[in-house]
């Protein structure tokens, strides 16, 4: 099935709008993660415990991983998950994973990108880049396709037509070197069905992505985000959030609305001894919306994790706020937003 459609007859919801699931790549690989593979499937188990009462977890696994992980989700009484013979590379869906785009009739379709490993820094990826079209086979989806290397964690959208990126990750050029920044926001636009697209400058130290978007700011509200702040001018985190954020104020929708930026406050440091990452890029920022749930990346910082999620409660009223322990997961340079990817409802 492949009658997709592209451009102005397309809508890319926002993440607060309904959803049907969301998709995780189970983690499998014990040579990542300092050894602490076990203590992360504890994790990914929590994870599930939290989406399940909200939206059906969709899980990519190699079928020969399907006996535990069905072991393990129902041990902790996650019900509502289903297992798909969609073999990975590694565990962050938000990147290697389709995103789903709304048609003008309401049903989706699936936009399929090309993905590097964030620039060919974490070889290999092939596995990874063939999960759009397996879940677009699987869903019996229209499937988009581009050439332009991009991960979902790159692009933030508020679902009426505006998207924010960073200049760090898609004018990049070990993602698209021959593309300007008109191509790639016409392909964008192509794809996804966008107006405007705002561009901030780099991302927060230590992440492997070169600078995504996700770990810095969120739309909570079509007209409001929430921006990750850092006070100590001391701090590797200061001069590029203080530049992105003095950009933001120039922030409005397509209709010419402001943005209202709600400041979100950084963890304390995060160090990881002998490891690639010496600083972590650890955020409160990377949280995933679920319907009646948003479930945050918390570092066991007792007073740092309880103002961010306070913080986040007065953005989603009638939510849930739920937190994760996310230690283990920014081992590896990612948080709860880069290890899920939601699928919207289709509209009636």
């Amino acid at each position: 099935m492949n009658n997709a459609i592209q451009g102005e007859k397309l809508r890319w919801p926002a993440e607060w709008e309904a959803q049907d699931a969301v998709w995780i790549s189970w983690p499998h690989r014990r040579d990542l993660w300092q050894g602490g593979l076990n203590e992360l499937l504890d994790r990914y188990a929590d994870l599930a415990a939290a989406i399940s009462p909200h939206a059906q977890v969709r899980i990519n696994a190699a079928a020969a991983l399907h006996g535990s992980i069905n072991a393990l989700l129902t041990g902790r009484g996650v019900q509502d998950f289903r297992l798909y013979d969609h073999p990975t590379n590694d565990v962050w869906c938000r990147d290697h994973g389709p995103i789903f785009v709304q048609r003008e009739d309401g049903g989706m379709q699936v936009a399929d990108w090309q993905f590097n490993a964030w620039g060919g820094k974490f070889a290999p990826w092939d596995l990874d880049n063939a999960i759009p079209a397996c879940i677009a086979d699987t869903l019996s989806l229209p499937r988009l396709c581009s050439s332009m290397i991009l991960e979902g964690g790159a692009i933030e959208g508020n679902g009426e037509g505006l998207l924010l990126t960073t200049e760090a990750v898609l004018l990049n050029p070990n993602r698209n070197p021959q593309l300007t920044k008109a191509d790639v926001e016409a392909e964008l636009h192509r794809m996804l069905g966008t107006r405007q697209v705002f561009w901030l400058g780099c991302g927060i130290e230590g992440d492997d992505t070169d600078g995504h978007i996700d770990d810095m700011v969120r739309f909570v509200n079509a007209e409001a985000a929430v921006s990750i702040v850092e006070p100590d001018p001391h701090s590797p985190h200061y001069r590029n959030l203080a530049e992105n954020n003095e950009r933001l104020q120039d922030l409005r929708t397509p209709s010419g609305h402001r943005v209202e930026i709600v400041p979100l406050p950084m963890p304390d440091p995060l160090v990881a001894k002998d490891w690639r990452l010496e600083q972590l890029p650890a955020s409160y920022a990377n949280f995933l919306i679920c319907n009646g749930a948003v479930i945050v990346p918390v570092f066991m910082q007792e007073k740092n994790d309880d103002r961010a999620l306070g913080i986040l409660r007065e953005c989603f009223p009638g939510k849930q706020v739920i937190g994760i322990d996310a230690r283990r997961l920014v081992i590896e340079g990612g948080a709860i937003h880069c290890i899920t990817q939601q699928q919207p409802a289709p509209r009636a």
